[in-house]
Formats: C-alpha cells, structure tokens, sequence
C-alpha cells in the first residue's frame, strides 16, 4: 500500500535533507583542506611533489570509485551501499585526523575519496528512484545548489579553523558531520536492490576504475611534470587499453558491468559529454581567475576569494529554480541558455576580464556561474530521464564518473596552457594587455570547451514526463 501523499512527500523532504547535507558536507571537506595544504607541507616538512599526494591520492581513489558505486547500488541495497560509503569516509576522517605522517595522511584522504564517492554517485540516483521524471529537476537543482554553498564556505571555514586550532580539527569536524548522517540514511533512503540476484561484473568494473583513474593520473603528471613526461603519455597509453579491454568486456561478458545499448543511447551520451565539458569549464575558470587576480591584480588570496563569490553564490541561489523549470518546459532550453551564458562570459573574461579591473572580472564569474545554475541541473535531469530504470544506477555512475573527470582535466589543461604560453600578444583580438595575454588564451580555450557542450547539447532529449524515460 502506497503511503498518503502527506507522508510520501515528508518522506521525500527528509530525503533531499540527508542528501543535500552529505553532498554539502562532500564538498565542504575537500574545499576546506585545499586551502591547508601549504600547512600541512610546512608542518610535514614536505616537498611540493609530495604534498601534492594529499590532492592527488584523494582525486584518483574518488575518481575510480564513483562509477562503481553506481553499478554496486543497481545489484545491492542502495541504503546499505550509501551508508557504507558514510563509514568509509568517516573512518578516512579519523585516520587524517590522527595521522602523524604525510603517508597515513594521505592514506587516510584515499579512504576518504573511497567513502566519500558515494555521495555524488548515488544521491542523484536515491532521487531518480523516489521521484518521477516531472518532478526530480527541482530536487537535482537542491542537492547542486548545496555543492556552490559548500566550495564558498569551505575555504573561509578551513582557514579559520587552521588559524585557531590547526588543520587536524578540520578531519575532526568531517568525522563528526559524517556519523551524524548515517542514521538519516538508513531511515530515509530507498533499498533500490534488485529483488532477484543479480550478478555483478568485477572485472568489467575494475576495467572501467582503471580507465578513469590511469586517465586522471595522466592529467595530474602532465600537470605537475609534463604532458611530455613517461608518466604522463604513459598514463593515457594504459587508460586507453582499459577503455579497449573493457569495450571488449561488457560486448562479450554474459552480465556485463554495464549494457552495451547504454552507449548507443544518444541522449545520455549526449548529456554526459555536456556534463563533462561544462565541468571543465566550470572548475578550469574557478581555477584561473584566482591565479589572474592575484598576479595580474596584486589582489591577496582573501580578495581573490571575494571575486569568485558572485558566481558561487548564483549557483547556490539559482540551481533550485532552474531545475524545477526543467521539469516544466524541458532541459533543451534551459542547458543551451546556461552554456551560451558561460559562453558569453569567458568570452567577455578573455576581453576585457583578463588585466582588467576586479570589478569586471567578477562581473565575468557571476556570469559563468549564472550560466552553470541554468545548464548542470537539467542536465542531470537529462541524464537520469534518459536511462532505463534498470540502468539508473550504472548510468548515473558513469555521469557523474565523466562530470568529475571534467573537473580534474579542466585545470590541468588550462594551467599547462598557461606555463607553456610564450611572449606575444593574445590569441584574441580584442584583448589588448600583453603582459595578461596567458590568461586571456586560457579563457579563450575554456570557451572552446564550452562550444564543444553546445554542440553536445543538439542530441538531449527534451522530455519532462514519463515519456522521457527510456525502458
């Protein structure tokens, strides 16, 4: 028996709670720490190779894990599975908490990543299962909007913090925030488990977790050592034969990791190449507007903060809105207005942004983060109506896998751009600051990036209702 509408939609409000909260509290903690990292190096003595563990460790075991929770929640209760990953990321809490060494530290941000993966992964397929196509737009856009919240107080939250009671009460609060969130999960979110067994293919999984993990360590060498270096091409050499090996795995296994029909499914594929270059975009500018204003415009990292704060708080305030009313009038119009927005404003930061007065270039990230409100929750939407309902989970994983992946590749990139940029005016025309011509290239590539969304984007599918659900 159905429970009455009154219970049904309190049942739901308590899951967007714990969902919202574990994504902001996801967030908060990796926004918090990355600002102690230069801390934690001096404390530890460590070199800049080294230190860029704590960062790296934590992006790579994220980065394998996110796909295969998805595939996990599809054969397994999804509660159980999201709880799991609570008690995993709150034991890599502790462990960072205690830890006397860079080693267990960055043994304890791996365990972290493994834990902490869960949250994106499964809290926008706990939504897709509860609710309706029509009606998860609104609940995507609330659980995003919690993601601007978190990345905007992380870092005023990690530098207080570090200043009045150093960098390991930081693990102590995630802990904390953590163990809260576990009962909450297990009384709110759906079983979602198959009711018949269902076997699950490790190699296939495996095969798919060295794909994007061996594809991030590549970006993270060619950041730090060169695009050039046996690390780096090796990487990408290795990642490719994964993506072969497991092409060759879910087309010949008798129960594949994933169908083979998911790939052929133009919509999803279509929203996920959107997902992943608007990522790209997104994370590549919140990265290089810091570095602009700090070098171009003398500003101190505090000031630098307040001029990415217009575009962190329009995503917050935003995100709501915009996914609710692709529930209404569909995700088409929506993503394509968001991403000529982001557009428009790296465009307008390559211009005149790049050299120019403060004032403007925050006026150029409120657009970029305008645009990112109207553009990522419809096309979460977009993804989750696209798959069939057994494929929720594994479909959702490897979106989410792909939107994470554009924001590990996006900075990498745009800074090995920006290193590598000679003398010589800007590739823009109208940019006329030879001594900002780096930035205003960066910008000019982030916008390629972006047309490449657009072009994504001609493939969605616009359904709001249950027709849009493919089974």
């Amino acid at each position: 028996m159905n429970p009455p509408a009154p219970a049904a939609e309190r049942q739901h409000r308590l899951l967007l709670a714990v969902v919202t909260a574990a994504v902001f509290v996801s967030v908060l903690n990796s926004s918090m720490v990355n600002v102690v990292v230069p801390v934690i190096a001096r404390d530890f003595r460590a070199s800049e190779a080294q230190i860029g563990w704590v960062i790296t460790g934590f992006l790579l075991s994220y980065a394998v894990a996110i796909p295969l929770y998805g595939r996990v929640s599809d054969a397994f209760s999804l509660r159980k599975v999201f709880a799991v990953g609570l008690w995993v990321f709150a034991a890599g809490s502790f462990v960072c908490a205690l830890a006397p060494s860079l080693p267990v530290l960055v043994l304890g941000r791996i365990l972290q990543a493994a834990g902490g993966a869960a949250v994106p992964a499964l809290g926008s397929v706990a939504v897709t299962r509860v609710l309706p196509p029509g009606e998860r737009g609104g609940a995507l856009g609330l659980i995003i909007s919690s993601v601007g919240v978190g990345a905007a107080v992380g870092p005023i939250v990690g530098g207080l913090v570090e200043e009045l009671a150093g960098w390991h009460l930081l693990f102590y609060g995630s802990l904390l925030l953590s163990l809260l969130l576990i009962p909450g999960a297990l009384r709110v979110l759906p079983d979602g488990g198959q009711k018949t067994p269902r076997s699950f293919d490790l190699p296939g999984g495996i095969l798919l977790g060295l794909c994007a993990g061996l594809f991030l360590f590549g970006i993270t060498q060619g950041q730090t050592a060169s695009f050039l270096a046996p690390s780096s091409w090796g990487s990408f050499l290795l990642s490719a034969l994964a993506a072969g090996l497991f092409v060759w795995r879910i087309n010949t296994a008798p129960h594949p990791f994933v169908s083979p029909k998911l790939f052929a499914n133009r919509p999803y594929v279509a929203a996920v190449a959107v997902g992943f270059f608007s990522m790209f975009a997104n994370v590549s500018t919140l990265v290089t507007v810091p570095l602009l204003v700090t070098e171009a415009n003398g500003l101190s990292p505090g000031q630098a903060g307040l001029v990415l704060t217009p575009g962190a708080a329009a995503l917050a305030a935003l995100s709501p809105f915009t996914g609710r009313l692709s529930d209404r009038i569909g995700v088409k119009l929506p993503i394509r207005a968001g991403l000529s927005l982001m557009l428009a404003s790296t465009l307008f930061l390559s211009t005149l942004g790049a050299g120019g007065p403060a004032p403007l270039v925050a006026a150029g990230m409120l657009g970029v983060g305008t645009g990112f409100a109207f553009a990522n929750p419809p096309t979460n939407n977009a993804a989750a109506n696209a798959l069939p309902s057994k494929e929720v989970g594994a479909g959702l994983g490897i979106f989410n896998g792909a939107f994470f992946l554009g924001g590990g590749t996006g900075p990498a990139v745009i800074g090995a751009l920006i290193a590598a940029r000679s003398e010589g005016p800007a590739l823009n025309p109208l940019h006329d600051n030879p001594a900002a011509a780096p930035f205003s290239d960066a910008f000019l590539a982030i916008s390629a990036a972006l047309l490449l969304a657009l072009c994504a984007s001609l493939a969605l599918s616009n359904g709001t209702g249950a027709s849009s659900r493919v089974d």
